[in-house]
């Protein structure tokens, strides 16, 4: 890698070029084919996919993505002649708007049941050509103007759907603004060189442009979720400016011990950046583990987000050495380099609030470990009442159209009618046909059920569908239990004796089934992920209590950063004046993609503080010392890191777009979790008690288990040694030493054959 890193310094101009044509030419190919992206939740064998597989087949009119146009009059009825005409003039434009297949008005023979028994409130239905990818935003936005268009003295028009919420959602670039922002100010205090702090944003950007473009073009050879961009772009940011920091620090150093610009880039590389590309992988490992659920919705997520973390290592590991070439010495402030112009190289020794925290946490292992175990346990706590399900336009904020357009219906005509039910089968015969007939009357006498259409039955008679309206809303449990009813008791009853198969599909269902999956296959993905985690760290660190003590953190910052999500999305606390709406369900593929991230994010830590402290347990056999210098030379470092990606996920709270904002509170609440308590106060609290068992592996495995090495410990040694730490007080046993010294010679000869 220090090859790499030479070779990318000495061609900076090359380096810099290729970057720049790279992201320069999946831009532009990506905006000239488009983009492809679907939100299609069906899930093969399932009986809502099953549902949705007939209508798509047998009532291809159904099968394009709708939305609704709700409008409402505070006095006399939407029937009146002038409310009629106006409304039934806009009906029409909106129809003959490109993308639109078909618009049912309450107007017409169709319109049955489609305006509110006071009279007062109306909706039709506009349905969009093609389902899955949906229509164009400017379709989107000429269907709502049309609408919006009719409105009046005493006349309301909202418009609900998914469609219009896109384009209605505010837009993502003033949330990486303000977080590039932020990261730049906290990079410039840590660093006091202005050069040296814009080069992890630049890095970053290009590295997650390049991969925002790319994930444009997968959307065209897989299923890849309309999120999965924005997803990518956060999780990109924070990685990408966090793996670029843990570089330039190691580079500074280096400059400040009297090397070159070139060596002291080489250096970074070939140490830092050795733990980088190892973050880089735990991260991608934990992201791929959702290949093992197979689902086509979650691989491309899985694909999209790993994508974006190789370019930013990439990006990381090449162009960011190039960089550091292009400004030379200027990676130091100005005071640095006048001391290191007066003084020459000096060693640096951990001090100030760092040191003074390592040694306080030495001292104090026991107090401050139940502490930290005392705040996770509580923040983990709303975790337990963890519910998934359907959240809707219900939960957006209160003064989006969206939102405006639910509650009328719901006012209007009961909220079940924002999340009906639809129920599909095949038709064999007349018996079949009676036994429908007969299932309408059953229907209506089911608690739960507030309405049902009559049964439609396609062009040959093969297929019917009929459409349930619950009583509760779309997110209420209380919709589940009536899915469950219908599928247990009360169509397996109606199915007696005829050939009947009768599936219940819908929103509600959908969700349901999604979810059922997916808690069916957690424990394997979780074992997996785990795992394999686990298994990367044993072969790093050459420990059995390391990986255990990681995977532990792991859960903890996860179900801690839960415990903040349901707190704020599910029971609804602060969400309204976050603009995030109130609060409800979370949705069901949330829980495996954080779980992904989360456990990936929270490996960054692990490795860069126990590589530290591993570097000098290997050079000194002294567990204490390894413990105090490792928290003191990375918890400044770590801390900054923390800062700029909590800032950056926090950021993302300004879309406005409630998954990618429970995304960015996830993704802040662990990392805090993961930097404040976990890495920098619990882990070498443990450590502290375990004394020289953290290091310990069986003779047996450690002589068949194949050697990698994050950080070389001999580029430590080749300048100057064991860090000196004031007031440090060795207290190894002696058969530590040896134990560490031969386990050197091993890392150093397995570094040396490489």
């Amino acid at each position: 890698m220090a090859a790499l890193a030479r070779w990318c310094v000495q061609r900076r101009l090359a380096t810099v070029l290729l970057w720049l044509l790279t992201l320069a030419g999946v831009a532009a190919a990506a905006a000239a084919t488009g983009s492809a992206y679907s939100d299609d939740y069906r899930v093969p064998g399932t009986e809502s996919g099953r549902a949705a597989e007939l209508l798509t087949a047998d009532f291809p009119g159904l099968s394009g993505d709708s939305d609704t146009i709700v409008w409402h009059t505070a006095s006399g009825t939407v029937r009146a002649a002038d409310i009629e005409q106006t409304m039934t003039r806009a009906l029409d434009r909106v129809e003959d708007l490109p993308g639109v297949a078909a618009v049912t008005g309450p107007y017409g023979a169709e319109g049955a049941g489609r305006i509110s028994e006071d009279g007062r409130t109306a909706y039709a239905t506009v349905t969009f050509d093609g389902r899955g990818q949906g229509p164009s935003p400017a379709a989107a936005r000429a269907v709502a103007e049309a609408a919006e268009a009719a409105e009046g003295d005493g006349l309301r028009v909202e418009l609900g759907g998914g469609a219009v919420a896109a384009p209605e959602a505010p837009g993502g670039h003033l949330a990486e603004a303000v977080g590039v922002a932020v990261a730049a100010v906290v990079l410039f205090l840590a660093f006091g060189s202005l050069a040296a702090s814009l080069l992890p944003i630049a890095t970053a950007l290009v590295g997650v442009g390049t991969a925002y473009a790319g994930i444009t073009l997968l959307g065209h050879v897989m299923t890849v979720a309309d999120f999965a961009p924005m997803l990518g772009l956060l999780i990109g940011l924070g990685v990408g400016i966090d793996y670029a920091l843990f570089i330039v620090t190691r580079h500074r150093r280096g400059l400040k011990r009297g090397l070159s610009v070139t060596e002291a880039a080489a250096e970074a590389v070939a140490t830092t950046g050795r733990a980088v590309v190892f973050a880089g992988a735990t991260v991608c490992i934990a992201l791929l583990g959702m290949l093992i659920l197979r689902l086509d919705f979650l691989n491309g997520v899985a694909v999209a987000a790993s994508l974006t973390v190789v370019l930013t290592v990439a990006a990381s590991l090449t162009l960011l050495p190039a960089l550091l070439a292009w400004i030379g010495p200027r990676a130091l402030s100005r005071r640095e380099r006048r001391r290191l112009a007066e003084h020459g190289p000096e060693p640096e020794l951990p001090t100030g609030f760092a040191a003074r925290w390592s040694a306080l946490v030495e001292r104090r292992p026991r107090l401050l470990g139940a502490l930290a175990l005392a705040a996770v346990a509580v923040l983990a706590l709303p975790t337990a009442g963890l519910r998934l399900g359907t959240s809707d336009q219900g939960n957006d904020p209160r003064g989006s159209t969206t939102r405006q357009a639910y509650d009328l219906l719901a006012d209007g005509f009961g909220p079940g009618v924002n999340g009906p039910l639809t129920l599909v089968t095949e038709v064999g015969g007349a018996q079949d046909r009676l036994a429908l007939d007969n299932l309408d009357t059953a229907l209506r006498a089911t608690e739960g059920v507030a309405s049902v259409t009559p049964v439609r039955f396609d062009s040959g008679g093969d297929t019917a569908y009929l459409t349930v309206v619950p009583g509760s809303g779309p997110q209420a449990e209380a919709t589940s239990d009536l899915v469950e009813r219908l599928r247990t008791e009360v169509l397996p009853r109606a199915e007696a004796g005829t050939s009947l198969d009768v599936h219940v599909g819908g929103v509600t269902a959908g969700h349901d089934d999604f979810a059922a999956v997916i808690v069916g296959k957690l424990p394997l993905f979780v074992g997996v992920v785990v795992g394999l985690g686990c298994l990367l760290l044993l072969l790093a660190f050459r420990s059995v209590a390391i990986p255990l003590k990681a995977a532990a953190m792991n859960v903890a910052a996860v179900a801690g950063s839960f415990g903040v999500v349901v707190a704020v999305f599910q029971w609804g606390w602060g969400s309204e004046p976050l603009g995030l709406g109130s609060g409800g369900p979370i949705e069901p593929f949330l829980p495996v993609i954080m779980v992904s991230v989360l456990f990936g994010l929270s490996m960054d830590y692990q490795v860069f503080l126990i590589s530290r402290m591993y570097e000098e347990w290997l050079e000194t056999g002294d567990n204490r010392r390894a413990v105090r210098v490792g928290l003191a030379e990375t918890s400044r470092v770590i801390n900054s890191a923390a800062v700029i990606m909590i800032s950056v996920f926090l950021a993302f709270v300004l879309t406005g777009d409630r998954v990618i904002a429970m995304f960015g509170i996830a993704l802040a609440a662990a990392v805090a979790i993961d930097a404040f308590v976990l890495r920098t106060l619990l882990v070498p609290a443990l450590m502290h008690l375990l004394g020289r068992a953290n290091w310990w592996l069986p003779r047996r495995v450690d002589a068949r288990l194949p050697r990698i090495s994050i950080e070389p410990p001999e580029s430590r040694a080749a300048h100057g040694g064991p860090t000196p730490v004031p007031d440090a007080e060795p207290d190894a046993e002696p058969a530590d030493v040896p134990v560490a010294q031969e386990r050197g010679r091993a890392a150093r000869a397995a570094h040396n054959d490489h």
